[in-house]
């Protein structure tokens, strides 16, 4: 039985306008030094001109783009008889939202020119369409879980 209290998951509270959780957690990690009024402003900023650009359901190309991104296993390090074996893991759903955020937004962040809004229009629509350095991620992520899973063995 561990030793350490168990820990307790921050509910994440649906975003204004979309009512939506995944929507949340984006407006959160986009945020930077707790202005978050900004980060809803670049967000929401960003859909609509997605909505002209496109002519789709703005919601819609932002989910395609997430599970585009998620990754479904990566690999965690672990010691065995004094080597360290990548060892390939299922990625739990919370992790995977995680993961696919933070990669979405430091590529934005990477792109160079524009501002925020546009370099996240960028972003999702890449995405959405299985392109972009976010998918690319996901892809190099899998690759290398593929390439170590002989020590699949050693997950327990």
């Amino acid at each position: 039985m561990p030793r350490r209290k168990k820990t307790r998951r921050k509910e994440v509270n649906a975003d204004v306008r979309y009512k939506d959780n995944e929507v949340a957690t984006f407006i959160s990690l986009l945020m930077w030094d707790g202005k978050k009024n900004l980060a809803c402003r670049m967000f929401y900023e960003s859909l609509d001109i997605i909505g002209k650009k496109t002519n789709e359901e703005p919601l819609a190309v932002f989910k395609k783009a997430l599970n585009n991104v998620k990754p479904r296993v990566e690999v965690r390090a672990r010691r065995v008889g004094g080597a360290t074996y990548q060892i390939p893991v299922e990625v739990p759903s919370k992790r995977s939202l995680a993961l696919a955020v933070r990669w979405m937004i430091k590529s934005a962040r990477a792109r160079k020119g524009k501002d925020m809004a546009e370099r996240l229009v960028d972003e999702f629509l890449e995405s959405a369409k299985g392109e972009g350095p976010s998918v690319k991620k996901r892809e190099d992520t899998h690759k290398m879980a593929e390439s170590n899973r002989a020590f699949a063995h050693y997950r327990w």
